[in-house]
């Protein structure tokens, strides 16, 4: 490009509005041109420096080079790279891994000084503005190097900058991700598409054998093969029994057998298929994953395949290799009870010893800047505290409460159940409570069940609180103490009396009931004996509604063992918000895995041999969750990938 170095600030200009024509064709544009840019502004200086003249060859350059750009293809989504620099903001747009254009621009005087969250957010916000009339409608995956951008839909608190442009993004249905390195976007960007699992997928198609070498690699041998009536006529020309069976249709007519014109041998009118292990495979495949069956159940496949074929044992057949079927491991539903049967906790011999505990969240925030409630329950009495407290409250704090509250009134008690929040699994809270000499005990990961009393009471308090909303004035936390009078004194079908009662060994007086309800004068033996009496009849009462519960619950559940050595594929669905696959959104498989167990913890759990991007998940996981992997030579397992949310954590 025969164009010489600009002498003024009029040549400049010109240079520079001849090449920001074609700026969507050259990748980082603003950055290229921002020496130049900055000799046009108003009094600034005419200094040709290196830098101008590195940005005056490298625009030419690139302004002479022939790039390849895709058109865009509507309903496939789109990808965006995106970065900011102090330089400026730059952006590409893609789709399957090719470039649709570039989109840059340099900082304003303003924006020089926002923080480098907002400046990168902006980069996203200039994207989304650019190519709206790409993007709106459709599916976008942004990619950002700014780590943070991940979580801003989650973010709590935002500046009134961060809320205009929440407003604009929410018009899009996008998902920021994580893109390190911003040596070149196009580059890592393509380098980071993967092509094994579409390879995969084609050379399954192809019946090709695929193995994985020891450097990771797929080899994959092809056969070329006749179609399938003729493969089914050369096995029936060699198998044994077919050629018995000929030699008497030769001889007279046989039972259910009888030759078709074109050679082949006919069941009842179905194609006789011999004892070919090869053959049978090579049908059952096509039946059951090629794309015009896509995967039915065993049933479904007998009955289509029943129609035409018929070999021996071929019900049984069907019904194994649907269960070994890689793909319907992972995302067929099961239709069955739950695993797992009910393992009630042991009953406790006295009260407040043995507790559960869990948070309320969410609650909408008061004048006292209360937004959760704490709920500490006695398993034995089925009494509970409900304190108020705010979500981000450090744990000294939440110690400092506990004594004070727990403590001061009931003692400290041998044990608590709670669920893995993070709170009870940090550091200080099981140090803290090791001090005072109590047992902790957490629920498997993802099975709130375990502290199925606290999720109870929470079911019961949510609904005061709503009933307080509806009818009384003032913020909750105004009625929580009342609601915490109202369910102590309420009945509990487990205990047969209401916690009041069973903790206090009396009927508490209430303006309903206004009888005389005061202690009756007893004095020494005869009170404690009452008292433990009373805490008897309390725990066979405990018993019997366990038992009915237990009897109950079974009745809809069903056994399931593991060996230790088993490898199981994990259920994911109770993971939402906490797990994300990279893409498939809804159509993401239902289990996940396989992988090893590596111990049996208690009655219904298991511990797991969890892969690294897993490693922050606690590995000991209810049965319900598992299910079993039934392996098969064919196999090549490729886990999808999978993320977890980096701001939480789910290990002890």
């Amino acid at each position: 490009m025969d164009w010489e170095r600009p002498k003024n600030v009029k040549e400049i200009r010109s240079f520079l509005g001849l090449a920001g024509y074609y700026r969507k064709f050259v990748e980082k544009f603003s950055v290229l041109a921002s020496p130049l840019t900055k000799l046009t502004k108003k009094g600034a200086k005419f200094i040709w420096d290196d830098k101008c003249e590195k940005g005056f060859l490298e625009l030419k350059k690139r302004l002479t080079e022939a790039p390849v750009l895709a058109l865009p293809i509507q309903g496939i989504g789109y990808d965006i790279y995106s970065d900011a620099s102090i330089q400026g903001l730059g952006c590409v747009l893609m789709q399957n891994g090719k470039v649709i254009a570039y989109a840059s621009r340099q900082l304003r005087k303003h924006e020089v000084n926002y923080p480098t969250h907002d400046l990168e957010l902006g980069a996203v916000v200039f994207a989304l503005k650019i190519w709206r009339h790409y993007l709106y409608g459709e599916t976008c995956h942004i990619f950002t190097d700014h780590k943070s951008l991940k979580y801003v839909f989650t973010q709590k608190e935002l500046n009134m900058r961060q809320r205009r442009w929440m407003k604009l993004i929410k018009d899009y249905d996008l998902i920021i991700d994580y893109h390190p390195g911003k040596a070149n976007v196009v580059a890592d960007a393509l380098s980071r598409k993967s092509t094994s699992g579409t390879l995969l997928t084609c050379l399954q198609a192809l019946r090709a054998h695929v193995e994985v070498s020891t450097s990771g690699a797929l080899i994959a041998r092809f056969e070329v093969r006749p179609t399938l009536l003729s493969e089914i006529s050369r096995c029936q020309a060699i198998d044994e029994e077919c050629q018995k069976i000929r030699e008497r249709i030769l001889e007279g007519p046989v039972e259910n057998f009888r030759g078709r014109g074109d050679g082949l041998l006919l069941f009842k009118d179905r194609v006789c298929i011999p004892k070919n292990e090869e053959l049978q495979r090579a049908i059952l495949e096509e039946a059951h994953s090629s794309a015009y069956a896509m995967h039915p159940g065993g049933t479904k496949m007998y009955r289509d395949l029943k129609e035409s074929y018929w070999w021996s044992g071929m019900k049984k057949d069907i019904a194994e290799f649907v269960s070994r079927c890689l793909t319907c491991q992972q995302v067929k539903a099961e239709h069955q009870h739950p695993a797992g049967l009910l393992q009630p906790l042991t009953i406790p011999e006295w009260k407040w010893e043995h507790v559960t505990m869990d948070f309320v969240v969410g609650l909408p925030r008061t004048v006292n800047n209360y937004d959760a409630v704490w709920v500490v329950v006695d398993r034995l009495t089925k009494s509970a505290h409900f304190l108020p407290i705010n979500i981000t409250y450090p744990l000294e704090r939440l110690a400092k409460l506990y004594t004070e509250e727990i403590v001061r009134l009931h003692g400290v008690p041998i044990s608590i159940v709670s669920d893995r929040d993070p709170r009870f699994t940090s550091r200080f809270w099981p140090k803290f409570q090791a001090s005072l000499g109590t047992k902790l005990k957490f629920s498997t990961a993802f099975h709130p069940q375990t502290d199925g009393q606290s999720e109870r009471v929470i079911q019961i308090l949510e609904d005061m609180l709503r009933a307080c909303a509806l009818e009384f004035q003032g913020s909750w936390d105004k009625h929580l103490a009342l609601v915490e009078f109202a369910y102590n004194n309420s009945y509990q079908a487990s205990i047969g009396m209401p916690p009041y009662e069973a903790l206090y060994g009396r009927k508490c007086r209430t303006p309903l009931c206004w009888d005389e309800v005061g202690e009756a004068k007893l004095e020494g033996i005869e009170l404690v004996e009452i008292t433990k009496a009373k805490v008897r009849i309390i725990r066979d009462r405990l018993k019997a509604a366990q038992d009915r519960q237990k009897s109950y619950a079974n009745k809809r559940r069903r056994p399931l063992e593991f060996e230790v050595g088993d490898e199981v594929f994990l259920r994911i669905s109770p993971w939402k918000g906490i797990i994300r696959f990279v893409s498939r959104g809804k159509l993401n498989p239902r289990y996940i895995g396989p992988f090893e167990i590596l111990e049996r913890i208690g009655a219904a759990a298991y511990r797991l041999k969890l892969t690294p991007e897993l490693e922050k998940i606690h590995d000991v996981f209810h049965v319900s969750m598992l299910k079993k992997y039934i392996r098969d030579p064919s196999h090549i397992l490729e886990r999808p990938p999978v993320e977890i949310r980096e701001d939480l954590q789910y290990a002890v």
